[in-house]
């Protein structure tokens, strides 16, 4: 498989300008997912740059894109040269791009940390609908998973506090989004090690319309392979939904050395 992580610089300021010159904002909200969003389709193609994540630091303009993509900096360069309108290439400028190949096989049993930012929500099906949730949340509905774990542990009332059901029995919303991330992981990989280092709730635009509030959250901790093709298979998909808009990009770090939680 091949597979390059793209690293571009940003400056905020002018992706926050061409973003408004854009007419990203929906009914007062803007997200920044779905205008990067924009912004990669319309200069390398529609999933060309995926799953991608931005660091930004508050109140600084200085920033930067990671991505992964099958292309390498001399192909994204030719696309963007032949395609790219001239305010889209003023926010992300190819000639500043750069690609490193990442492995083509990754050995079952290594042990990478993992940096990780999630959208955790469950999708409700339309054909199971649930008693417990009540009419506001139909099937099909988007809910944070954490909130559905609270909502399935305490039919009968609401929850005292966060992470202790009705019932008694104590979880958090890490070990929820821990659960939650294991799941997506499958065959690919086992956690080792999970914390949940940043959280926040935010509410996306899809299309023309504004989407729904939603668990916004970062993990970060350790993982080791147990299928090599599998987790080659993750780290090019992504994790999890959302992840054409700046969720679910796995980002491999060196490995904690904390020993291995029971």
């Amino acid at each position: 498989m091949k597979l390059n992580l793209v690293h571009v610089p940003l400056d905020m300021r002018v992706f926050n300008r061409w973003a408004g010159d854009r007419g990203a904002m929906r009914r007062g909200t803007f997200d920044a997912g779905y205008a990067f969003h924009i912004l990669l389709s319309a200069m390398f193609g529609k999933g060309v740059l995926q799953p991608f994540r931005v660091f930004a630091a508050e109140r600084r303009r200085k920033a930067a894109l990671y991505a992964y993509s099958r292309a390498d900096q001399g192909e994204l360069r030719r696309m963007a040269a032949a395609v790219a309108p001239p305010d889209c290439e003023a926010v992300v400028d190819p000639r500043r791009l750069r690609t490193k190949a990442m492995p083509v096989r990754f050995r079952e049993g290594q042990r990478f940390g993992f940096d990780l930012r999630l959208r955790p929500v469950r999708r409700l099906r339309n054909d199971l609908p649930d008693p417990q949730l009540g009419a506001s949340l139909r099937g099909g509905s988007e809910v944070d998973a954490f909130r559905l774990e609270l909502i399935r542990r305490s039919p009968q009332g609401p929850i005292e506090r966060e992470g202790r059901s009705a019932a008694g029995a104590s979880f958090t919303r890490e070990s929820v989004y821990e659960e939650w991330l294991a799941e997506r992981l499958g065959a690919a990989a086992s956690v080792e090690h999970c914390e949940m280092v940043a959280f926040q709730r935010t509410r996306v635009i899809r299309g023309d319309n504004r989407g729904p509030e939603g668990p916004d959250s970062t993990l970060h901790g350790t993982m080791v392979v147990t299928s090599e093709d599998e987790f080659a298979g993750v780290l090019r998909r992504g994790v999890g939904r959302h992840r054409a808009y700046g969720y679910g990009m796995l980002l491999l770090r060196p490995p904690s050395r904390r020993e291995l939680r029971c």
